[in-house]
Parts: C-alpha cells; sequence; structure tokens
C-alpha cells in the first residue's frame, strides 16, 4: 500500500512543485488550497495522470479556529478515498509574504503572519500527527532569510525562525515513534509567490542572482526533489536539520 503525504499549499508555485515530486516518489498526495480550487484540482489531475491517488481540500491558516473542522474533514476523506489509511508524511508549506519594514508593521498584520507561518503550524501539526503513522515525518518550509537579514522581512523571517526551534522540538519529542522532522529553507525562487515579487522586477532578479555562486535565483523544481526525498526512505537517517536549498547565496 502507498504511503500519504499532505502538503498545505499545494495547489501553486512551490507547492504545487513538491506534491508533484512527492507523487513521482510513489506517494499518495493529499494537498490544501485557500483560493484557488480549481489550481487545486488540477494538480489532483495531474498526480492522478501519475498512477497515484490524490484529493484536495480547503484549509485557511488565518484562522486557527478551523484547523479543528479541516482535521475531521481530513478523518472523513481518509476513510472514503484512502481506505481508512493513515498519514505518512506532512509538508508544511502553505504561506503568505510581503514586505514589510518594521517601523511600518501593524499588530493585524503580526498576527496574520503568527498564525500562518508558525500557530498554525504548531497546532495542524500537533493535531496531525495524531493521524500519522510511526517513522513517517514532517517538513516544515522555511526560508533563507532565517540565516541572512533582508531589510522588509522582519515579520516573516521571525515566524519561520520560530518554525525551525519547533522543528527541532518535534524531532525530539516524536522520535520514539520514528517520526522525523527537518527544515528545507529555500532562498530566492521565481514564483508567483509575494506577487511574483522576482519575476515582475528584472533587476531584483539581477541583483539575488549576482550573490549566488551558482548566478541565478531557484525555481520550484530545486527545491521540490529536496522535500520529496524528506518524504522517502532514502532520508531516513536525516533528522532535525535545517537544509538550505539557496544554491550558496551569500554563501
Amino acid at each position: 500500500m502507498n504511503k500519504i503525504a499532505i502538503i498545505t499549499g499545494g495547489s501553486r508555485g512551490l507547492g504545487k512543485d513538491m506534491a508533484l515530486a512527492i507523487a513521482g516518489k510513489g506517494l499518495d498526495v493529499i494537498l490544501t488550497y485557500h483560493t484557488q480550487p480549481d489550481a487545486a484540482l488540477e494538480v489532483v489531475k495531474s498526480i492522478e495522470s501519475q498512477g497515484q491517488k490524490a484529493a484536495a481540500l480547503p484549509l485557511n491558516l488565518l484562522k486557527i479556529s478551523e484547523i479543528d473542522h479541516f482535521v475531521a474533514a481530513l478523518g472523513e476523506l481518509l476513510e472514503k478515498q484512502f481506505e481508512g489509511r493513515k498519514l505518512d508524511f506532512l509538508v508544511n508549506n502553505a504561506g503568505m509574504g510581503a514586505n514589510i519594514p518594521m517601523a511600518q508593521a501593524t499588530e493585524e498584520q503580526f498576527d496574520d503572519f503568527l498564525n500562518v507561518h508558525f500557530k498554525g503550524i504548531y497546532f495542524l501539526s500537533q493535531k496531525l500527527l495524531t493521524l500519522m503513522n510511526d517513522g513517517g515525518g514532517i517538513v516544515n518550509i522555511s526560508t533563507g532569510t532565517t540565516r541572512f537579514c533582508n531589510p522588509g522581512y522582519s515579520l516573516y523571517a521571525s515566524m519561520k525562525g520560530a518554525t525551525e526551534v519547533l522543528t527541532r522540538y518535534i524531532a525530539k519529542e516524536y522520535g520514539q515513534r520514528g517520526i522525523r522532522a527537518n527544515v528545507v529553507a529555500p532562498g530566492p525562487i521565481e514564483t508567483d509567490f509575494n506577487n511574483a515579487a522576482i519575476r515582475n522586477n528584472p533587476q531584483l532578479k539581477q541583483i539575488l542572482s549576482s550573490l549566488s555562486p551558482l548566478g541565478r535565483v531557484g525555481y520550484s523544481d530545486d527545491v521540490a526533489g529536496v522535500v520529496a526525498f524528506l518524504c522517502t526512505d532514502e532520508a531516513k537517517w536525516v533528522n532535525g536539520q535545517r537544509i538550505e536549498v539557496s544554491g550558496g547565496i551569500n554563501v
């Protein structure tokens, strides 16, 4: 029986490529979406065309109170469409981005970033670990900006930094079940994230490219393969690690 991975924010960008790469490893995939059900359905169809089972569920991490409803819906989905199997891997990828100088940050913005990038991940992981098989794993998607600083990313990077600490605690507390927890931290990636900031700004793209020894920014498939690897037995001895996938930016 195939293992099952669930990936949040899997309808587009990095999440879409992660979902497809994980399916390419022979896993069934459940993905979540927030505002784009049609895009999520297209990803489901693409995975099914590879011969794997797939499904999509809505999830809005801005509203922590909805997590319990999501977990209940997920339980029903697993029972009806996945033979009552449990999850094996959770990829916490869903996110939001914005360039907000600290001097301009509001409490509302702080709370939104907190919910999506830390509090939501904390409690979603807590609840989904009860639906996860022993020997599985969690992959939390972070950012290169927890290592190097870009002005305007204090909210985003601070929450991601908290999630990196949480990842090590998951590895420690759930290791007795054989569950691994790791961080994948992308550098600048050309996707539609943060209003396609890199794709829509050739000057910014050139500057970021010059910071990497490889002379370019990253693409979704640069990251997706690393995440998919962590969802296989090939990575069974990788645990509690932060893996930066940034082309060596600011090395």
